[in-house]
């Protein structure tokens, strides 16, 4: 899926010529391992390397007859090389070509992800640090819950994405292995030789045992990091989505001029950015469950994982790769609204400041039973009546037999409230990205 947004250098990965060219690479470095070893004459791999080319569309048009790709690319090039063609793909099979070739493929292409993926990364951080002091609502089950600072939910992402782009990377070593092994990977007319010398010019690693094909768990694990990581933009986007609503409006998705929102009403602005995010992030999640189903082939080797991958392979990572670069562009025009966060974080008058109450009734002796009866009958209140907390538990004969009015106050000190968090930041500030 190669859409008119994809940068070009996805798109230049997944080509049909690329693809080509990669098994063409593959096929004279296994002549020349041979010409080292003595078994190929040096003028016919000369030969070879001067002669060796292709056309995406001749290799089509055969292989409408042959009804296999492999075979009509080599005849494609045969038709080119001539008599010296009779030393290309000795004793090799199809799935030598394949599936080394689909390794470098998706190694390309996992370095895309991986710098997208390291710029969204940073700019995370340099968005948590430039609001680590703005003092926001925290919410649990989408109820208030106490005070945080929008900072703080910037340096979860950030940390989340650092975790991402270990598995992205972790995702690159585990793919970034070929086979030259022949029919079933015993090297029956082959010498390991081969397989160990072009990998090393492709920067492969030969697999330590392989059947006629690369085993799947490879593939799945690498499908796997990008679901992940897709999960996260995921995550993400869905938070920036609960903070746009308009009864919140604590941030929301740029808006760009000329832009609109919708077809009926003149007024909208929606998130539509972090709307498509999070429904791309569902085929990332569904891919990886069909590389997961690709691990299972009939004797270790069939292919029926290979049409699956025709498709989810391309799309996941030209996906992936999508969503990261738009979410860039979502983080660094962020719209953030701090009066609403203030309006907001006043919202329950004082209720977000009840565990404070409660600990400090919990120091004057009280079980913690006793003393959150005492704080959730007055909160109760607040919820219902619309009173101020504070003031209710100052006219709380119970509680104010317990603490004064400056303890109290002192329950409602929002910045001491959040004293601690700056360890947070100092961890940030350290992370390696």
């Amino acid at each position: 899926m190669i859409s008119r947004y994809t940068l070009p250098e996805m798109a230049s990965v997944w080509s049909e010529r690329n693809r080509f060219q990669k098994w063409l690479d593959i096929e004279i470095l296994a002549v020349e391992a041979r010409t080292e070893r003595g078994e190929v004459p040096r003028e016919a791999l000369e030969e070879i390397k001067s002669k060796a080319s292709f056309d995406p569309a001749r290799v089509l048009e055969i292989e409408e007859t042959v009804n296999h790709d492999v075979i009509a690319f080599l005849t494609n090039v045969a038709e080119n090389v001539g008599e010296s063609s009779r030393f290309i793909h000795y004793g090799m099979t199809s799935s030598d070509v394949l599936d080394t070739g689909l390794a470098l493929q998706m190694r390309d292409a996992m370095d895309l992800i991986i710098a997208e993926a390291q710029a969204l990364a940073r700019m995370l951080r340099e968005k948590a640090l430039e609001f680590r002091a703005q003092v926001m609502v925290g919410r649990t089950h989408g109820v208030h819950a106490e005070p945080m600072t929008l900072g703080l939910k910037f340096a979860l992402w950030t940390f989340e994405m650092a975790r991402d782009l270990e598995r992205l990377r972790r995702a690159r070593e585990v793919i970034g292995y070929g086979k030259i092994s022949g029919a079933v990977g015993t090297y029956a007319h082959l010498d390991p030789y081969v397989e160990a010398y072009v990998c090393e010019k492709l920067g492969l690693m030969p697999a330590e045992v392989s059947t006629q094909v690369l085993q799947r768990d490879r593939h799945a694990e690498y499908m796997a990091a990008i679901a992940i990581t897709g999960s996260s933009l995921d995550k993400f986007a869905l938070e920036i989505r609960g903070l746009q609503k308009t009864e919140v409006r604590e941030a929301e998705e740029p808006f760009h001029r000329g832009q609109k929102g919708s077809s009926a009403m003149p007024h909208k602005r929606n998130p539509i950015l972090c709307e498509r995010i999070c429904g791309l992030a569902r085929v990332l999640r569904a891919n990886a469950m069909a590389a997961l189903e690709d691990v299972a082939l009939w004797h270790e080797r069939d292919i029926s994982h290979s049409s699956v991958e025709r498709v989810i392979v391309p799309d996941s990572t030209t996906l992936l790769h999508y969503m990261l670069v738009k979410f860039q562009g979502v983080v660094r025009d962020l719209a953030v609204h701090p009066e609403n966060m203030r309006r907001n974080l006043e919202l329950t008058r004082g209720l977000v400041y009840s565990e404070g109450v409660l600990l400090a009734l919990v120091d004057k002796g009280l079980t913690r039973e006793e003393a959150y009866a005492l704080v959730q009958r007055n909160a109760m209140l607040a919820w219902e009546g619309g009173e101020d907390f504070r003031s209710l538990l100052a006219r709380d004969e119970d509680v104010a037999s317990l603490l004064g009015g400056g303890e109290i106050a002192a329950c409602f000190d929002l910045e001491k409230h959040l004293d601690n968090l700056q360890e947070v930041f100092i961890r940030l500030q350290a992370l390696e990205l």
